[in-house]
């Protein structure tokens, strides 16, 4: 559990476990609105916590946990659903057993069908039926207790009443049947809407870890143990989590940043695209601040901590994630709607049937076979089974061509998106730099020079150099191995190629070797003023340091992704580009991309990405955001339905309810369009459930229909329902 205070309020943390469904969410809520000095009170079912904002006086966390357990729910840490990694096979036991046990009486139906007789004696068919009714399925008894006593209706109680009423029938038609009659009994029934509801409910737990894997992926980015400097000399290794503020740190080369601090000594470059995006390494030198996650470059540097813990900016964007998630709606399907007035006319129909016959002259069992065929009829298989094959088809169908939909409630939602929102870099952009201009001094020979620069930058592993190397490359320029070459961490490296000695680096270098840029002023500014990024050649000569070319390094558009924005537009979509660049670089990007100046927002950190998604939801939209990176985890969270590059992070496709595999920007089209025809799928089959009920619980009731033709109807439905929801295998994405 954890807490979080400001002046007037304070939040708190409460892991809840045993919640189902939609109606598990509103009745803890209600249960925890109702102790004095909440103020607040929101449940997530994905992570199974509650978040509560208390009064300055709040209530103790005693009470709050009480009121979880006085509900009927179990209260526990809130980090203990987060932080448990489980196997994605957790929980398939029970499905398992009641599979095994279901098979044997399923068998002899088909083998009717067949004309073989296979039926098993009545007492086996209880033998296999009673377990799964009263011991798998106990978890239905309870839930729809629950329900019974908050005077509501949900899934749970409908099958509860549904499977009790098949299992009740075949033991009194069993114990009433004469010696040696072989009754037709309703144990196969019963047996297998528990084993399929229960199939149901395992694949929806699945999908519910997953949504906790971004906190998880988040957690791994900050190191185990950090170097502390002692006052007395020395390094001593120590937990991250024993590092207080003040405490002085080595980071080695390559090793992550364990805590947010200042440099002290030591220069070096630094990987911060975790938290921007921007692949260029940002150099550092002491004075300059550190982010605990990022990753150290090249040179060895001591950091004095600023923040740790809860206070570090690797922490509030892990919070950013978790208020995004919490502050997701929990799917209200259609069926959870219906239910809770289904049930009690369910139960109305039922007893009216009942007691009718009864007052008609018709014996009991008469009577109670013709009540009992109503419920069997209104058994909810079909109404079970219409959203979850429909998505099941649908994300099938979907991960063939390359787009993967892990989150149920993205696929509800993304047929409604209006509004699409991008990332910049490794989304748009293909997220390595290009060494877009090489501008040379006058009489110098270009072609031998950038050679000259590739062989300098050949040995280095920067994304500055390998675009020199690469440039030089695809133009079959020679790239030879160079003499002597020292790096210079934060500025640039040196060394001599052809027995010309060379220095190459940052503009800031240049400045600081008083190194003017002469006559390529007016060409530097012009790439600078595009957003490129640049660097000097530089000869040393016996007349000194003389500039020998100015570079420009720049990302490029990725194959495509013009295109693929225009037909969005075309669909009527609102298209915008975020970005963390400066505004030059990213409205340069943006017009390449076919954008308009107020399509693109720049100058966005990854705290304000999802604060300018949650305004575009404020407008009345429905947006979806596509990103990639670390950084764009709070957004993908934060959006209505978030779309991950594959090519991206671990944390950006945890984060996100779709993942397009190829990280290809076509594909987000593919994406709404499949989400479209999916849903148009599980509204038809909830129709077609509901018709079969509403045509056959009257025709049950009036006596038309035994229950032997009710099980047969019920079972028609959900042949029908899975049929309709396998056409959308056929879909194929459209290319513009």
């Amino acid at each position: 559990m954890g807490t979080m205070n400001t002046p007037a309020t304070s939040t708190l943390d409460l892991g809840v476990g045993g919640m189902t469904c939609a109606s598990c969410v509103s009745r803890v809520e209600r249960a925890l609105k109702k102790v004095p000095g909440v103020q607040d009170a929101t449940v997530n079912l994905a992570t199974e916590s509650a978040r509560i904002t208390l009064a300055a006086a709040g209530p103790a966390e005693a009470l709050l946990r009480r009121a979880v357990r006085d509900a009927g729910y179990e209260p526990r840490a809130a980090e203990a659903a987060v932080t448990q990694e489980l196997s994605p096979w957790d929980g398939f036991g029970p499905v398992a057993i009641g599979l095994a046990l279901s098979a044997p009486l399923v068998l002899p139906m088909l083998g009717d069908l067949a004309g073989a007789h296979w039926m098993l004696p009545p007492w086996v068919q209880f033998a296999l039926a009673t377990p799964v009714q009263f011991v798998l399925g106990a978890r239905f008894y309870r839930a729809g207790w629950h329900a019974l006593r908050a005077l509501t209706g949900n899934m749970d109680l409908l099958v509860a009443l549904g499977t009790s009423a098949g299992w009740g029938l075949s033991v009194w038609l069993w114990l009433t049947s004469a010696a040696g009659a072989m009754p037709h009994l309703y144990f196969e029934a019963s047996a297998v809407v528990v084993t399929l509801v229960l199939l149901g409910k395992w694949l929806e737990a699945r999908a519910k870890r997953q949504t906790t894997a971004a906190i998880r992926a988040l957690h791994a980015l900050r190191p185990e143990i950090a170097h502390l400097l002692q006052r007395a000399g020395g390094e001593i290794d120590v937990p991250v989590a024993e590092l207080l503020a003040g405490d002085r740190l080595a980071i080695r080369p390559g090793e992550r940043v364990p805590a947010d601090g200042v440099v002290e000594q030591g220069d070096t470059q630094v990987d911060e695209s975790m938290l921007t995006g921007e692949p260029l390494p940002v150099p550092k030198s002491a004075g300059a601040r550190v982010t605990g996650g990022s990753i150290n470059g090249d040179g060895r540097v001591v950091v004095r901590v600023s923040a740790t813990g809860q206070e570090s900016v690797l922490s509030q964007i892990i919070r950013l994630v978790e208020d995004a998630q919490a502050a997701k709606a929990p799917i209200q399907r259609l069926v959870d709607r219906v239910s809770a007035i289904f049930v009690p006319v369910v139960l109305a129909t039922g007893l009216v049937t009942l007691l009718g016959w009864l007052l008609a002259g018709a014996g009991v069992e008469a009577a109670l076979i013709h009540a009992v065929a109503v419920l069997v009829i209104a058994c909810p298989c079909a109404l079970g089974l219409a959203t979850p094959a429909a998505i099941m088809a649908g994300t099938g169908v979907a991960a063939w061509q390359g787009i993967l939909i892990k989150d149920a409630q993205a696929l509800e939602l993304a047929h409604k998106v209006d509004t699409v929102a991008f990332d910049k870099t490794g989304t748009l952009t293909v997220g390595q730099p290009r060494l877009t201009a090489f501008v040379v001094a006058e009489g110098v020979d270009e072609a031998a020079l950038l050679a000259a620069a590739a062989s300098l930058q050949s040995g280095s592993e920067h994304p500055l150099a390998r675009a020199v190397v690469g440039a030089a490359r695809e133009r079959g320029l020679p790239v030879v191995e160079p003499d002597s070459v020292r790096a210079v961490p934060g500025r640039g490296s040196e060394g001599e190629v052809g027995g010309a000695s060379y220095l190459m680096g940052s503009l800031r270098w240049m400045e600081e070797l008083q190194v003017g840029v002469g006559g390529l002023r007016a060409e530097a500014d012009r790439l600078q003023s595009a957003g490129a990024t640049l660097s000097a050649l530089v000869e040393r000569t016996t007349a000194g340091l003389t500039l020998r070319a100015v570079m420009a390094f720049a990302d490029e558009p990725k194959t495509g992704a013009r295109e693929a924005l225009a037909a969005l537009r075309a669909r009527g979509l609102r298209v915008r580009m975020i970005s963390g660049d400066n505004r030059g670089a990213a409205l340069a990007m943006g017009e390449r991309l076919g954008l308009a100046a107020d399509e693109v927002m720049a100058e966005v950190l990854p705290a304000d990405k999802a604060a300018r998604v949650a305004a575009l939801k404020a407008g009345g939209h429905t947006v979806a955001m596509v990103g990639d990176g670390v950084n764009d985890a709070p957004a993908l969270a934060a959006a209505d339905v978030g779309l991950a590059m594959g090519t991206g992070t671990d944390v950006a496709m945890h984060a996100a309810g779709i993942t397009l595999m190829r990280g290809n920007v076509g594909l987000v089209a593919g994406a709404l369009d499949i989400s479209h025809r999916t849903v148009l799928k599980i509204r038809q089959n909830l129709f077609w459930a509901f018709a079969y009920n509403v045509a056959g619980i009257p025709l049950a009731a009036l006596g038309y229909l035994s229950p032997v033709v009710a099980g047969a109807a019920m079972a028609l439905s959900s042949v029908s329902v899975m049929g309709n929801a396998l056409l959308l295998r056929r879909w194929r994405m459209k290319t513009d």
